[in-house]
C-alpha cells in the first residue's frame, strides 16, 4: 500500500523542478496559451512568468510541493507582492503586439480585484498532468488554507482556466468578478474569506 505524499515547503535545491511542474500543469491553460501560442515561446516565457509571479514564495518558505514535485503551489504571504517590474519586462519582450493592450487591461483588472485587507495570494498552483486526478491539488490547497485559517486571514486567487473554478469553490473560494478584455480569455478572481 502506497502512502499518500505529504506536503512540504520547497527549498532552493528543487526550485527548477517545481518551475517545470508548473510549466507542465499550465501547458493547456487558456490564458497562458493565448499569451504564448507557440510552444517554444510558451516554454521560455512561462518559466520567467512563474519566477516573476510566484518566485518570492521560495524566499518566504511558502512554495509548497507534494512528494517528488508532482504538484506545487506558490503562495505569497500578506504584504508580499509579485515582481511587477519583471512582469512588465516579460510582457514587453514576449507578447504579440496585437494582444499587449488586452494584457495590460487584464493586469489592471487583477490589481483592482486584489483585496485591500491582509491576505494570502495564490498566483500559481499546478499538478504535473501525468499525476492529475490523484488528489495532489487538494492536498496542497488544504495545507495552505489551514495556515490561512490559523492566522485568521483571507485567501485570494485568479483562475485562468474555467475548468478549475469548481475545484476552488470546493475549497471555499467565491467568484468576485470577471476580468476580460478584447480577445482575451476570461480571468476569474476568487476570494475565500477569513474563517
Amino acid at each position: 500500500m502506497t502512502r499518500e505524499p505529504g506536503v512540504t515547503s520547497a527549498n532552493a535545491s528543487i526550485r527548477a523542478r517545481i518551475v517545470w511542474t508548473i510549466v507542465l500543469g499550465f501547458a493547456a491553460d487558456p490564458l497562458m496559451r493565448w499569451s504564448w501560442p507557440d510552444p517554444g515561446q510558451y516554454l521560455g516565457s512561462m518559466t520567467q512568468l512563474i519566477k516573476a509571479c510566484g518566485g518570492r514564495a521560495f524566499e518566504h518558505g511558502t512554495a509548497y510541493v507534494t512528494g517528488e514535485t508532482r504538484a506545487a503551489a506558490l503562495w505569497l504571504p500578506p504584504g508580499v507582492q509579485q515582481d511587477e517590474d519583471a512582469l512588465d519586462a516579460i510582457m514587453a519582450l514576449s507578447l504579440r503586439p496585437e494582444i499587449s493592450e488586452h494584457m495590460a487591461h487584464l493586469r489592471q483588472g487583477m490589481a483592482e480585484h486584489h483585496p485591500s485587507e491582509p491576505h494570502w495570494y495564490l498566483p500559481l498552483i499546478a499538478v504535473d498532468p501525468n499525476w492529475a486526478g490523484q488528489g495532489l491539488g487538494t492536498l496542497l490547497m488544504k495545507y495552505a488554507l489551514q495556515r490561512c485559517d490559523e492566522q485568521g486571514l483571507a485567501a485570494y486567487l485568479e483562475s485562468s482556466n474555467p475548468e478549475n473554478i469548481p475545484f476552488y469553490q470546493r475549497h471555499g473560494f467565491k467568484i468576485i468578478g470577471e476580468i476580460q478584455h478584447g480577445c482575451s480569455p476570461p480571468l476569474t478572481p476568487m476570494l475565500r474569506k477569513t474563517r
